[in-house]
C-alpha cells in the first residue's frame, strides 16, 4: 500500500510545528521544509557558497552563515529574496521527495511534510491531502514574538505579508485545524484527522 503524503501549512506562528510533532507522536514520518533550509545554509557547501555570492560576506558571523542576517536582507529586498528562493526551493522540494521515496519501504502510517509556503509555491500539487493550521492573528503574533524572542512587530508583518491570508489557506486546504485553544484540544483535533487519514479509513 502506498503511504499517504500529507502537507501541513498555515499562517505564521499558527502552530504548524506543534501539529507535526503531534502527528509524529502518533507514528507519522515528519519532515520540515524549514529544517532542510537550515541544513542547506551551511558555509563550505556549494549551496552555502552560492548564498554568500548572492548576499555578500556580511551575512557571515565567525565564518558561518547567519540565517537572521539573510532574513533581514531578504525581506528588505524582493530581488534578493527571489534569488534566494530560486536557489533554495528546488533543493528543498527534491529533498522532501527523496525522503518520501525512502520512507515508502518503511512502516510509517503517514508521511507528513511541514511546508509554510505550500500554496504560495504551488507545491500542493505534490500532496493529495493538505492541512492548514489557523489561529487568531493576535495569538500568532504573541507566539512569533515568544519563539523569536523579539518584540518587533515589523518582523512579524514582513514575514506575514509573504503568505496567503488565513481564509485563503483554509479554502485551499483539505482539512483546517484551528489552534486557538489548549494543547489538549489541538492534540484531539490532530488525532481525529490522523484516524481519518490512516490506511483503510479513507479521507
Amino acid at each position: 500500500m502506498i503511504m499517504r503524503k500529507i502537507a501541513v501549512t498555515g499562517t505564521l506562528s499558527s502552530g504548524k510545528s506543534t501539529v507535526c510533532q503531534l502527528f509524529k507522536e502518533l507514528g507519522a514520518y515528519v519532515v520540515s521544509a524549514d529544517e532542510i533550509v537550515h541544513q542547506l545554509l551551511v558555509s563550505g557547501t556549494k549551496i552555502g557558497q552560492q548564498v554568500i555570492d548572492i548576499f555578500g560576506d556580511e551575512i557571515l558571523t565567525n565564518g558561518q552563515i547567519d540565517r537572521s542576517k539573510i532574513a533581514k536582507k531578504a525581506f528588505r529586498d524582493p530581488v534578493l529574496l527571489q534569488a534566494l528562493e530560486k536557489l533554495i526551493h528546488p533543493q528543498v522540494r527534491n529533498q522532501i521527495e527523496r525522503e518520501y521515496q525512502c520512507c515508502t519501504i518503511a512502516t510509517y502510517p503517514l508521511f507528513v511534510a511541514e511546508i509554510p509556503l505550500l500554496f504560495e509555491t504551488n507545491w500542493d500539487v505534490d500532496y493529495p491531502v493538505t492541512i492548514a493550521v489557523i489561529a487568531k492573528p493576535e495569538l500568532c503574533k504573541q507566539r512569533h514574538e515568544k519563539n523569536k524572542n523579539i518584540s518587533n512587530e515589523s518582523d512579524y508583518q514582513q514575514r506575514s505579508k509573504r503568505q496567503l491570508g488565513a481564509d485563503e489557506k483554509a479554502c485551499k486546504a483539505t482539512y483546517v485545524i484551528y489552534n486557538n485553544g489548549s494543547l489538549e484540544m489541538l492534540r484531539a483535533n490532530v488525532a481525529n484527522i490522523f484516524e481519518l487519514l490512516t490506511p483503510n479509513t479513507g479521507v
